[in-house]
């Protein structure tokens, strides 16, 4: 006599654990179109600069635009909340590993500024480049009419979790039906994992989807909560949604898979799950332009009584030029990832990144294994 299960789990995969296929026809890598739209905005590559502190500032943004991508600066962190952000920064970096955490805690509880906000969209739109914003669900309604005065191109919406419906007996929840009505900019929400969350989304007339919660390097939500999807599972299943949205409205909304990547292999293996773009931290906080010096830390990490995350080091190996579009000078992936796209794009006979959606993947967890012992186990280098 079998026992009846309380609930029936399903298998999900994760970077490591899949591996593309390539096509029957190839292309030249040089004449693949890695376009990539949110609203009207064309981008001409599919990468999106993360709203971490450590990552994202002004002269990022700006130097992310002319690479033909975007950056997204969180205006709910120190570049808001300080005059000189540079100064705090600094003493993040300098700061020992058993004091960063309440550190962070009392840097972050200085409270943010409205000149500042406004302030920094208007220092991003002076260089001329695309300016994206993120704020959380509980400030947009506060801050929409400042950014949108300012001249911000793209509102972003983000938390560790967000969903179209949200109960509270304290206050009326932000409704994305009317801030998609009333804000004449597009608006990009996540985080989401599920296909009925983003399909819920989607239905808001949002122009965009972020979907990952927890793989973020710097991220401890999974440890902390136990919540999450696998990236290659949370995308496939908000692709789903995407396309079955499109079928029922005519309206296309892009998804964004959002954190988890290492390197190039990674990034590829996003677009075959049914990414439209994808959105970098740690590879990003990388480079010398990067406002981290060499460290990494999420948007969760200095919360006041449960933070979820931890200050990373990650080190200055690249500049952001070298890290999107070579010459690659370490093995490991993490450098020309534009190139790596491309390429992957090539063999497999993709010439957009729809086509690339089509790909075929399979499961393969020894991808990352089979036939590696010497990389494994050392001796490649002796």
């Amino acid at each position: 006599m079998s026992t009846p299960q309380f609930k029936e789990l399903r298998r999900a995969y994760g970077f490591d654990e899949v591996a593309i296929v390539p096509g029957d026809v190839s292309i030249n890598p040089d004449q693949t179109n890695l376009d990539f739209k949110i609203g009207d905005i064309t981008f001409g590559i599919p990468v999106i600069a993360s709203a971490m502190d450590g990552v994202t500032d002004t002269k990022t943004a700006s130097l992310m635009s002319k690479f033909g991508g975007l950056s997204v600066l969180n205006l709910e962190g120190i570049q808001t909340r300080y005059e000189r952000p540079d100064e705090v920064l600094e003493e993040i970096a300098q700061a020992p590993n058993d004091q960063i955490t309440a550190l962070m805690q009392k840097i972050y509880s200085q409270p943010m500024r409205d000149e500042l906000v406004a302030k920094r969209i208007k220092e991003i739109k002076k260089e001329g480049a695309v300016c994206a914003v993120s704020v959380t669900p509980a400030n947009t309604k506060r801050l929409a009419t400042i950014i949108v005065e300012a001249g911000a191109d793209i509102l972003v919406v983000a938390s560790t979790v967000t969903t179209a419906r949200h109960i509270s007996k304290s206050y009326k929840g932000l409704s994305f039906v009317e801030l998609c009505n009333t804000v004449p900019i597009p608006i990009v929400v996540g985080n989401c994992v599920s296909y009925s969350a983003c399909l819920e989304l989607m239905r808001t007339g949002v122009a965009a989807v972020l979907v990952g919660v927890g793989p973020g390097a710097a991220c401890t939500s999974r440890e902390v909560l136990g919540i999450g999807v696998p990236q290659i599972t949370a995308t496939m299943d908000c692709a789903a949604a995407r396309d079955d949205y499109e079928k029922e409205s005519g309206r296309y909304v892009p998804i964004v898979t959002d954190g988890g990547f290492r390197k190039g292999g990674d990034v590829c293996k996003a677009f075959v799950a049914g990414a439209d773009a994808v959105m970098l931290g740690s590879i990003l906080a990388q480079a010398k332009e990067s406002p981290g010096r060499g460290y990494h830390w999420g948007m969760a990490n200095p919360h006041a009584s449960l933070p979820r995350g931890t200050r990373i080091k990650v080190g200055i190996n690249s500049s952001y030029e070298q890290i999107l579009f070579g010459p690659s000078s370490i093995t490991n992936g993490s450098q020309n990832l534009i190139g790596a796209l491309r390429t992957t794009m090539g063999v497999c006979g993709a010439a957009t990144i729809k086509e690339l959606q089509q790909a075929e993947m399979v499961i393969a967890p020894a991808i990352t294994s089979e036939g590696k012992f010497y990389q494994m186990s050392g001796l490649a280098s002796k």
